[in-house]
């Protein structure tokens, strides 16, 4: 009898974490009356998520280095249950006294969600500026942790979760974009860390995964960049599908009223993420041996590097090509 408990929690626990629903289990987690902060919440999927869980009844901080995007967004939300501050996730202490001030200003602070993020123009390896790569670390890995780190033991007061958002290409093959890949694959890392650490004391994590969402960022790299868009063309029809940023704050709204430990969406990469062991072997194999690869990637190195200004922010200034 004991053992058929234990078996069927397991299965639940995994169906939970795999991001599927539970038979008969209606929401673990009410937002309502809690308050969320959300980096990167000026635009895009930060904006969105802002949108879903204030609609829910949370109250919701929004961090993001674009004084002009946050003014909009406290306008669309009804500046009731809203707060807006600027701040650089790279900036360790900014970030540090942004959390301090939702939770003097609230009392408490009941989930984050690590949204912040770069997409950079496609690049290899060999070609990109070293300022260019530290730029995509800095904000998309360093961010995060300088997002988390000093919510912790407020999430953890208050029994609470939190979300980073990492992406498909934390598990598919790097052609291109590679500095962008390894900083997702490196948050998927902290965010599984993050959920082990915190399950003792009653708080939870997660780990959000998207394939192609329909902001901005993805425009600029993969519509705007001519190679960026025969790098879209390679995957498979299903994988190339987009979302809206509005589909993604569901998928995470969701995923924190059951406290999921991994969410993906759209579906159509599961099987990826899934079978990625095996799927990546066969993947990175037939990628290093095709011609079309090879050509893509010397078009990259022949192309002028992309260049950042030393202390550019996550916004901006705007991207050099020098030959």
């Amino acid at each position: 009898m004991m053992a058929t408990f234990r078996t069927r929690s397991t299965i639940a626990r995994t169906l939970r974490d795999l991001g599927l629903p539970l038979p008969g289990r209606g929401a673990e987690y009410n937002v309502a009356g809690k308050v969320v902060l959300i980096t990167g919440g000026g635009d895009g999927i930060g904006l969105a998520s802002a949108r879903a869980l204030h609609a829910r009844g949370a109250t919701v901080a929004l961090i993001d280095v674009n004084q002009s995007a946050l003014t909009a967004a406290e306008f669309a939300l009804g500046r009731r249950r809203v707060l807006t501050l600027i701040a650089d996730v790279r900036d360790r202490r900014g970030m540090d006294a942004a959390v301090h001030r939702v939770i003097e200003r609230y009392g408490r602070l009941d989930v984050v969600i690590a949204n912040a993020g770069v997409t950079p123009p496609p690049s290899t390896l060999r070609q990109i500026d070293p300022a260019g790569f530290d730029r995509v670390i800095d904000i998309n890995l360093t961010g995060v942790f300088n997002t988390v780190h000093p919510a912790i033991d407020e999430v953890i007061a208050r029994h609470g979760h939190i979300v980073v958002v990492s992406s498909a290409a934390a598990f598919a093959p790097g052609l291109g974009g590679a500095s962008y890949m390894i900083s997702k694959a490196a948050v998927e890392q902290l965010g599984r860390a993050l959920r082990l650490e915190l399950a003792g004391y009653g708080a939870s994590a997660g780990v959000a995964y998207f394939g192609m969402v329909d902001t901005q960022l993805a425009r600029a790299t993969l519509d705007d960049d001519e190679i960026g868009r025969r790098l879209d063309a390679r995957l498979p029809r299903p994988l190339r599908r987009r979302i809206s940023p509005e589909d993604a704050a569901t998928v995470i709204a969701d995923a924190i009223a059951r406290r999921a430990g991994r969410t993906l969406a759209p579906a159509a990469w599961q099987p990826w993420a899934l079978g990625r062991g095996l799927v990546n072997v066969l993947a990175d194999g037939y990628l290093a041996a095709d011609a079309e690869c090879h050509q893509l990637i010397r078009e990259l190195e022949e192309r002028p590097v992309t260049t950042y200004p030393s202390g550019s922010t996550a916004a901006g200034p705007e991207p050099r090509r020098t030959p």
